[in-house]
C-alpha cells in the first residue's frame, strides 16, 4: 500500500556534496516522522537524521553542520542535503517513514530500498 521512491546518490569525491530524495505514495493517512539511515559496509545501521510533523529535526553528532534534512509536506517527500562528504561515509543510505494508514490505525514503518553513496579519496 505504501511505496517509497528514492533518488540521488552515486559517486562523489571526498569533500563533495549530494542530495537524496524520498517520495512516499499510496494509502497514507498521515506521516509523522521521516528520516534517513545509513549502513557503512561492515558496520551496523546508523540513524543519520529525522524530521517530525511538528517541524523539529535531529541529527547524528557526526553529521551536524554538514547534513540538512527537509520535508515537502504537500508532496510527502523528504530530502537530505549532504555536504563535505568523507570517505568513511561511503554507505547505503535508506529512507524511512513512520505514519498511519487511517485515523484509527497505529503507527507503521516503511523503508526505501536504499541509495548507494561512494566517496572516493
Amino acid at each position: 500500500q505504501v511505496q517509497l521512491v528514492e533518488s540521488g546518490g552515486g559517486l562523489v569525491q571526498s569533500g563533495g556534496s549530494l542530495r537524496l530524495s524520498c517520495a512516499a505514495s499510496g494509502s497514507i493517512f498521515s506521516i509523522h516522522v521521516m528520516g534517513w539511515y545509513r549502513q557503512v559496509p561492515g558496520n551496523q545501521r546508523e540513524l543519520v537524521a529525522v524530521t517530525r510533523s511538528g517541524g523539529s529535526s535531529n541529527y547524528a553528532d557526526s553529521v551536524k553542520g554538514r547534513f540538512t534534512i527537509s520535508r515537502d509536506t504537500a508532496k510527502d517527500t523528504v530530502y537530505l542535503r549532504i555536504n563535505s562528504l568523507k570517505t568513511a561515509e561511503t554507505a547505503i543510505y535508506c529512507c524511512i517513514i513512520g505514519g498511519q494508514y487511517s485515523q484509527d490505525s497505529g503507527l507503521f514503518p516503511s523503508w526505501g530500498q536504499g541509495r548507494k553513496i561512494t566517496v572516493s579519496s
